[in-house]
């Protein structure tokens, strides 16, 4: 025979251990959301601090504009490179051999210098912490001429 009250109290601990289990998953699903505005929030601060850093620079390069005074111009050019600084960005070296990793090649072609070698910079390249924004647009030697 089977005990309706032993029936009627599985049933109830069923039934808490479900609505447990849907608040969960709920707080789960809210934690979430919280988290991913939380980040886009963090990436938008971050967008309006570089934001105001070049708005400086902006308005210092119309005032020279405006005035054509090369003292504005070295300015702006020092307050870009200060800035690149800040956010630890670096101008690839284009001096010595061609780097696959660094340089793209445009042109090839031969001279009195050793392969590969870069003899023209036709864009400069960036790197940000370490890592390659843009590679540098070089021309290389294909090596010595034949004569």
């Amino acid at each position: 025979m089977v005990d309706l009250n032993s029936t009627k109290g599985e049933n109830m601990e069923e039934k808490d251990t479900l609505d447990q289990l849907q608040r969960l998953q709920a707080e789960f699903i809210n934690y979430r959301k919280r988290v991913d505005q939380e980040k886009a929030s963090l990436v938008d601060y971050g967008k309006e601090q570089a934001i105001l850093d070049f708005i400086e620079i902006y308005e210092n390069f119309q005032r020279a504009k405006n005035n054509i005074d090369k003292e504005g111009i070295e300015l702006i050019y020092k307050q870009f490179t200060d800035l690149l600084d800040k956010y630890t960005v670096k101008e690839i070296d284009n001096k010595g051999k061609y780097n696959p990793e660094l340089h793209e090649v445009i042109s090839k072609e031969p001279n009195d210098q050793e392969e590969d070698t870069i003899t023209e910079v036709f864009q400069k390249g960036y790197t940000y912490n370490e890592k390659v924004m843009r590679p540098s647009k070089v021309k290389v030697s294909g090596g010595k001429q034949n004569e």
